[in-house]
């Protein structure tokens, strides 16, 4: 697979690089290999596998160093395990790199896709030395071995025999290995997943997952299980489990909504029934804009003048995998924006103005809304869309066009599109217009970095310096205490309104290749 397949034909040797490399991390983005509302989950596997193996075979460095940027867990994996399998053709130098950058986004990652992920490495009989060295240093991390036995024993009995490895202790290798022996366990919490067998108080010693199982066989009401285990329930298990405790009755699993992720809590809210909507509106409204704030930071109200135009078209229902992600992160960029702006205005493209009782419905009218958000002289226009302009299709190109020639060449008003849904025929995000730029986004929490980094969505970005950009990214990235990653401005940014202006001097009048970048770049 030669270099240059993904990007525009005839453009020089950087600027081909750049681009996809940022078509890669745009993709690393948003898909996840699951189904969406225009494609099946096999189009996104098929195209995904294909970005993965052309970056592997001509960009390996580049490659990694997208595990130090905001790419989503399941891209995340998937990088991993092909440095690993892969792990021979690599230089000293990219391995010394590569195996610092795998261990840090291991650690980032939630334990049950690492386990996942090394199970996938057993099946695929993927065990060099390189491998069994990742392996037994990310289970020596591990803060509670007993833990990871109990909730995740599988994962960490196949991990331990892949790597050839001893158990932390002789108790935990009894019970991972010979759990049935009979004879009683020191530690309270392996007793405990041993007692749970025959005995159901037990199971209220265990962690939840675990604990439903044995709740199961043991044939407890689902409301007597839910208001006794909810002392045990993580932050996030208390939401999941939120709605599914009222229907059965139980009241004892409250979640305290307002230290909840924006994204993830704007998730919740719209999988609510409308009238349940209604009646919480103070309590849910105050919780995501609690979150707005907290994810603003200090750039609250830097913004100037913000006009939003937010994709709830039909569409925005996704699929049953990703059950209307795109209208979440389209709700929660709305509070965001809210708490960014110094003043902000919300355009649905439905014509809804109560963002709370949001849901998909009707066609994408971007072109129309789009004139009404320029009419009124923004900052900053900022469209949440996936892109599919249908009513009439086309329309928002054309505007975007004719404003950017003839009515406001200057490019005093910011113009970028952040889009939510991989196109899998496309290699990429879909585009509104090469006259402005388009990023990929996972979480509405990553918008103000993307926005901020827009001028990588030119198409004009050379390869020198979108290095140098990774290179700060590696080394925040692998720097101790370092935040897990994200898209992350560039060195120097400042916490205050986005530099919009900057970017739009790459965008040549009428916009010729357009280029996307992603989360990170």
């Amino acid at each position: 697979m030669g270099r240059g397949a993904c990007a525009v034909p005839g453009a020089p040797e950087g600027l081909v690089a750049a681009e996809d490399v940022l078509l890669f991390v745009n993709a690393a983005v948003t898909s996840t290999g699951q189904r969406e509302f225009h494609g099946g989950a096999d189009e996104q596997r098929m195209s995904l596998e294909f970005l993965h193996a052309y970056m592997l075979g001509n960009y390996r460095e580049l490659y990694a160093a997208a595990l130090a940027l905001g790419v989503n867990d399941h891209n995340a994996a998937l990088i991993v395990r092909h440095l690993l399998r892969t792990a021979a053709e690599a230089d000293p130098g990219q391995r010394r790199t590569e195996g610092a950058l795998i261990a840090r986004r291991l650690e980032l990652l939630p334990p049950q896709r690492v386990y996942a992920l090394f199970a996938e490495l057993r099946a695929a009989r993927v065990n060099n030395r390189r491998t069994r060295a990742v392996v037994r240093d990310w289970l020596a991390g591990r803060p509670d071995p007993a833990f990871d036995a109990v909730k995740y024993h599988a994962g960490m009995k196949g991990a331990l025999r892949h790597a050839h490895l001893r158990p932390a202790n002789e108790e935990l290798g009894r019970f991972l290995f010979a759990p049935r022996g009979g004879a009683r366990f020191g530690h309270p919490l392996l007793e405990a997943r041993r007692r749970a067998r025959y005995e159901q108080a037990a199971l209220f010693e265990l962690p939840f997952t675990v604990a439903e199982g044995f709740a199961a066989r043991h044939g407890i009401p689902r409301e007597v299980f839910l208001e006794r285990i909810a002392p045990r329930l993580t932050r996030l298990e208390r939401l999941r489990t939120q709605e599914s405790a009222r229907r059965s009755g139980a009241a004892a699993v409250p979640a305290d909504l307002s230290r909840m992720p924006l994204t993830r809590l704007a998730s919740y809210v719209l999988a609510l029934p409308v009238p349940d909507r209604v009646a919480r509106r103070a309590e849910l409204t105050a919780a995501l804009a609690a979150a707005a704030r907290r994810t603003a930071g200090a750039r609250a109200g830097s913004w100037g003048r913000v006009t939003a135009v937010l994709d709830d078209s039909y569409s925005a229902t996704a699929s049953g995998q990703k059950r209307r992600r795109p209208l979440a992160v389209a709700l929660a960029a709305h509070f965001l924006l809210a708490a960014l702006a110094g003043s902000y205005r919300a355009l649905w493209t439905s014509g809804r103005t109560d963002a709370l009782l949001a849901r998909p419905q009707g066609p994408t009218p971007l072109g129309a809304r789009l004139l009404d958000a320029l009419e009124s002289g923004p900052d900053l226009v900022l469209v949440v869309s996936d892109g599919f302009d249908n009513a009439p299709p086309g329309l928002a190109a054309e505007v975007l066009r004719v404003w950017r020639t003839r009515i406001d060449p200057a490019g005093r008003a910011g113009v970028v599109h952040l889009n939510p849904v991989y196109d899998a025929d496309g290699f990429d995000v879909r585009r509104l217009s090469p006259a402005v730029p388009t990023a990929g986004i996972r979480d509405a929490e990553d918008l103000p970095a993307l926005v901020e980094l827009a001028a990588f969505a030119t198409g004009r970005t050379g390869m020198a310096r979108l290095r140098a950009h990774l290179d700060t990214r590696i080394a925040e990235f692998l720097a101790p205490g370092a935040p897990a990653g994200g898209p992350a401005a560039p060195t120097g940014a400042a916490a205050g309104g986005p530099d919009v202006p900057a970017a739009r001097q790459d965008v040549p009048a009428g916009g010729t290749t357009g280029g996307t970048t992603g989360g990170a770049a």
